[in-house]
Formats: structure tokens, sequence, C-alpha cells
């Protein structure tokens, strides 16, 4: 599809002559009504007085009475009448319809006629407006439509966009963290700049390249640094680009997006979010006449039907490989499936250089530190980081960005943004503070959790406390020993209530780590094969979407009794984690209440001060914080509120994210 002209100036030599031909659109029916009748030497008028003098000489040969109103006709002989002879007359009536008047001409034998109102050209202009407007209406519709570049009758055309020359440019070395999809994107650029290359040895062009990986790990990212380094003509469309409101325009689509490729190539045409049109055929409870399905053929047959498309590869991106239709994923369509994962450590380290690479940085920030605390985040979670703590250091006034700067902003993505502001009794503080410590005692006490984080009171995002974990490498499985740890984790907070505030002072805060912990157990037990009752095997797989039309209906494929036994085995694992979680506080009692008590004087420990802690040596003062460039400013403290009844949601996510 070819760029879009600039638009043009408004024609204003074009405007007049439509306004010309309007006007005389109007002006000759008006014209014809006013006129029409008016033949040889036009009608003077003259006094009422005059009229009837003439009359009664019997000088008038013939009269027309209209409407009752008016006489017009013709005087025997010419009259002088102001200097000049007249022949035809016009009297405007004194009295409307006055009997008299028909007399008098009777009596002097003259031939009489009668009309009707001949229509004004206000009432004809009032009759006919309405019209008028619908017109007029009709025409700046048409001009708007056509000014806007849409024409008539173009719902079939394709929404594709033709990257150009002048469109900024992404590279592949703005591209981190994902190595082994940027060779096998490589190569098909190479395809593209050197067929000679590949085909001297039989191979052919790839006809398509499928990306597959979670939102935001850099599928589209990849597409446009396709777009920058291959040279070749780029079009860009979304898989909701397809669907209309008007039944057929998405096949009609297909079929134009391709036949411009074709008339292109070789080029690359790029579908963001296929699953839009992609899913599989025959979901749901309808008939196959759906619109969606029609564009999945139309789309199959120009990947690879009758006619083939030599020169166009199609690269596509999906977050849903699993609901697309097989007849797409095969190859001769999509013949490679690039999966783009989230990064590992080395990749995270490269996407925050990129990031970073524009921006004033501190002497103190360690790339690599933060990369290791940040497992799992993908690649648009690190450029919200690196931006989130941007933004902190200017807030603070900071001439660069600090280490300080990129932690906080890392907790703020990671754990949610600090409420300082809610106002919590004290004794619910010091209820948090246990909940917390026990978290923090059990991740650090029980073998196979991961190196503590960072434990607050603070209240982040929905939880009024958090113990955080994260793992010092990235991590692929997770080992049985590790899972059991988890849960004694998870039952930390709540076995530290029970403990400090005896059973009768528990609250709802574990709520989060119940689920959890619940969740985890269920899993261990009917997915992992962890149990030794239930063994190694798959109990209850009944997860198939209803959508993708396989199943239809839930039936059950456990019996009453292994049902039974799987509830048993999960209530087991998860008293002997509680159990665990117990006696681990109770061994630890003296690191609890020191950790508890730290948290009500500083609010938050990080992982050295909790190795502090367990050494049993006094914690040091805090650092300062970096210099601020900004004036120091008086602040007046605000009054404090009333104490509020806050739910006690004291635990959030605490188990590793890993």
């Amino acid at each position: 599809m070819p760029p879009t002209p600039p638009k043009k100036p408004f024609n204003w030599g074009r405007f007049s002559k439509g306004l010309s031909f309007w006007i005389l659109v109007i002006l000759i029916p008006v014209a014809v009504i006013q006129f029409s009748g008016a033949k040889g030497e036009p009608s003077t008028e003259v006094t009422y007085s005059d009229y009837r003098t003439e009359l009664d000489r019997g000088n008038v040969a013939r009269a027309t009475i209209r409407a009752g109103q008016t006489i017009t006709g013709e005087f025997t002989q010419r009259v002088m009448y102001k200097g000049r002879e007249v022949k035809k007359f016009l009297v405007k009536l004194p009295m409307e319809n006055s009997p008299e008047e028909l007399t008098a001409l009777r009596e002097k034998k003259v031939a009489i006629d009668a009309q009707e109102a001949r229509p004004s050209v206000g009432a004809f202009l009032i009759n006919f407006l309405p019209y008028l407007i619908l017109i007029a209406i009709w025409i700046f519709l048409f001009r708007q439509i056509q000014a806007g570049g849409a024409k008539a009758f173009s719902f079939g055309k394709s929404k594709a966009k033709l990257l150009t020359g002048d469109t900024p440019k992404v590279t592949f070395a703005d591209v981190s963290g994902c190595d082994e999809a940027k060779i096998e994107l490589q190569e098909i650029i190479e395809f593209l700049k050197d067929p000679q290359k590949f085909t001297r040895l039989g191979g052919r062009l790839p006809k398509g390249a499928l990306l597959i990986g979670p939102p935001g790990t850099g599928k589209t990212l990849l597409a446009k640094a396709v777009a920058g380094e291959a040279g070749r003509p780029f079009f860009s469309m979304s898989g909701s680009d397809f669907v209309e409101m008007f039944v057929g325009v998405g096949a009609s689509r297909v079929r134009d997006l391709f036949e411009q490729g074709k008339a292109h190539a070789p080029c690359i045409i790029f579908i963001d979010e296929i699953d839009a049109v992609g899913r599989h055929r025959g979901a749901g409870l309808g008939g196959g006449h759906d619109e969606r399905e029609q564009t999945l053929n139309q789309l199959l047959v120009e990947m690879d039907g009758f006619e083939s498309n030599d020169g166009v590869i199609l690269i596509a991106a999906t977050n849903r490989p699993d609901v697309l239709d097989p007849a797409l994923l095969r190859p001769g369509r999509f013949d490679r499936q690039i999966v783009v994962d989230a990064p590992d450590l080395r990749g995270r380290e490269g996407i925050l250089r990129v990031h970073i690479r524009n921006k004033p940085i501190a002497d103190d920030v360690d790339i690599n530190r933060i990369a290791r605390g940040t497992p799992g985040m993908a690649g648009a979670d690190l450029a919200n980081l690196v931006n989130e703590g941007a933004l902190l250091a200017a807030r603070r006034g900071h001439d660069k960005i600090y280490m300080t700067d990129f932690e906080e902003a890392k907790d703020k993505v990671m754990l949610g943004a600090e409420r300082k502001s809610l106002v919590m009794k004290e004794e619910e503080r010091r209820l948090t503070a246990y909940h917390e410590a026990g978290h923090a005692v059990c991740a650090v006490m029980v073998r196979g959790n991961d190196p503590l984080h960072k434990v607050t009171i603070v209240p982040r995002g929905r939880a009024l406390g958090l113990a955080f974990t994260l793992p010092e490498d990235d991590r692929v499985s997770v080992t049985r020993e590790q899972l059991e740890a988890r849960l004694v984790m998870a039952y930390g907070g709540r076995a530290a209530e029970e403990i400090v505030f005896g059973r009768d002072r528990v609250t709802t805060g574990a709520a989060s780590d119940i689920q959890q912990a619940t969740a985890i157990a269920r899993r261990y037990v009917t997915q992992w094969g962890l149990s030794d009752a239930i063994g190694p095997i798959l109990v209850g797989d009944n997860e198939q979407e209803v959508f993708l039309g396989q199943q239809l209906t839930s039936r059950r494929e456990v019996s009453e009794k292994t049902a039974q036994l799987v509830d048993s085995e999960v209530k087991k694992v998860i008293d002997d984690a509680f159990g665990r979680a117990v006696q681990t506080l109770l061994d630890h009692r003296t690191l609890l209440d020191s950790v508890a008590a730290m948290l009500l004087e500083r609010e938050t420990l990080t992982r050295e001060d909790f190795e502090i802690l367990v050494r049993g040596e006094q914690l040091p003062p805090r650092a300062p914080l970096p210099p601020s460039s900004l004036p120091p400013v008086a602040v007046t403290p605000a009054p404090v509120a009333p104490p509020k009844a806050v739910p006690p949601l004291l635990g959030g996510p605490e188990v590793s994210p890993a």
C-alpha cells in the first residue's frame, strides 16, 4: 500500500464552480414559476379610481380576477397614464371577493376570467427548504469522506501501513535478551538481501515466522528491528484490523494485503496479535459460517494455497499459541516458530544497558546487581523499572540516577507503591510486625527458601506488609524441598500470630498466604506427583477451554475415593508445613522478637539488616540519601487523623516469583 499522500490545499475554484451550479439549480425553478405566463407587453399597475373611470367609460375589453384580490386586463383603447400609453393594466381591489365588482363588469359586458393566486418566491422557498437542507447535508458528508481519504465502498481495502524511509528505524542494536530469536530473524533478512546464497544449495525462502512468547518480551520490537534492518518494503497490520462490521470484509482485506505484498515483492508482512483471526476453527456452538473463520480460511489459502506468493514473507506475533488453528502452524505456512521467552540474567543485564545508555547514571549503579534482583521480569518490565528510577531521581532533585533510586523503583514495580498515608493503630502495627517477622524467620531458617530480599510493614499495594524473597540465579525447575520450604514460609505469618497473641487473636491477614499455599499444595499432589499416597499420577486433568470446541461438557475423570484421598493428602501437606512453621518460630523466638522490634522502629529491613540480627548484633544507622539539588522546603506537619478501623489484611505475596 503506497504511503498516504499529503493533504491537498483547499481548491477555491472548484468550490466556486460547485456553488454556482447549485445556485442555478435553485434559481431556475424560481424564475420559471415567477415569469411563467408573462408574454408580450407587461402590465402597468393603476389606481382603483382610474380603473373605475375607464370601466364606467366602457374602455375595458377583458378582465381576469386573480384570487379575488387583483384584476388584470386590457383597455379597449390605449390610455395615457403617468406620461405613457398603457394597454395592459393591473389593479388591486379594496375589498376581497367584492360582488359589486363582478356586477359592474357584467353591466359593461367585459369578458371575465378567473385565476388562482400565483405562488410567490418566499412560499416556494419555504416549501422547498427541507429538501435543500437534506441535499446540503449529503454534499457535506460526501466531501468529508473524500477529504478523509476513505473513498466510498473501500471497506475491503487493507489497512496495512507501509514503513517508509522517513520512519524512525529500530535496529537489532536496540534489541537485547533474545539472541536466538535475533539469529533466526537475521537469517530471514539475509534471505531477502542475498537469496542466491541459500538457493544455490537447494534451499527455499521461508514463507512465515511466528513469534511466540509472554507479553512484554519484545515480539513487536523484534518485528520493528526486522523492518529497520531488512531494507525491503515492510507492511505492518494488527490482527483486529481484519475484523469489521460488514460480512466478508476480513477475507477481502487479506486478499488485498497479499496483493499489495506481491506487487512489492520481495517484502515482509507483519501481523501483530494474529490470534484475533487465527483461532481454532469450529469454536463454540455455532456453525462454520463465521466471519472470523472466513478470514482465517483466506489467510491459509494466501499463505500456502494453489497460487504461490513467492517473495512475500509473513511474520506474526502472539502470546496465545495454544488457541491457534493447527493448519496455520504447519510448515509451509509458518516454517519457523520462534520462542521469545523471558530473558535470563545476561539478557536482563543487556536490556537494562540498552535502556540506560541515554540517561545520566551515577557511578554507584551496579547493573549486574539490578539484573540479579529482577528474576522473571520481561523487557517491558525492565524498561518500566528504568523509567520509574529516572522519575524518582527527578522527583528527589538528583542530578543523576543513583542506585537507591533504582532500588526504590524496583520495589515499587515488584511490590507496589508505598501507602505511607495509611493510619494504623499501634496494636495493629505490632501484629503486622510479628506477622511479617514470622515470614522472614521461616524464610531464612528453613532450608530450601530463596534468600530474603526485604521485609517491611509499610503498606504496599493491597497488603499491609511484605516479606519478599528473590532467587540468586535463574531457575527452570523447582525441587520438592523448595516447594515444602515455600509452604512453611507462607504459614510463618499465621504461626507467629498464634505463638505471640494466641489462637483467639489471630486475624484474617493470612488470607492470601492460605490461598497461595493451598494452590501449591493441590498441584503438589495432583500435578507434580510428589505425594507418597497418590504417586506420580496426573489427577483431574480437565482444563480444555470450552470455546475451542474440544469439550463442551465437563466430565468427572476421578473417582470419589480418589477425590477424597487427594483432599486428605492436600490437608496433610498443609498441616505438616504449618507444624514446621510453628516449630521453627519456637526454636528462634528470640530472633522473632528482635526482628519484630526492629520492624516497629525502622519499618523496613533489608537482607543485610536481617543477617546482622541473626548474628545478634545491633543495626548501624541508616546511610544518608544522595544529595539533592532542590532547595529545602519547610513542611508543615499534617494533623493526625483519629484511628480508623482497618481490615487486618496483613500478608501479601511472600513467595518467590521464580
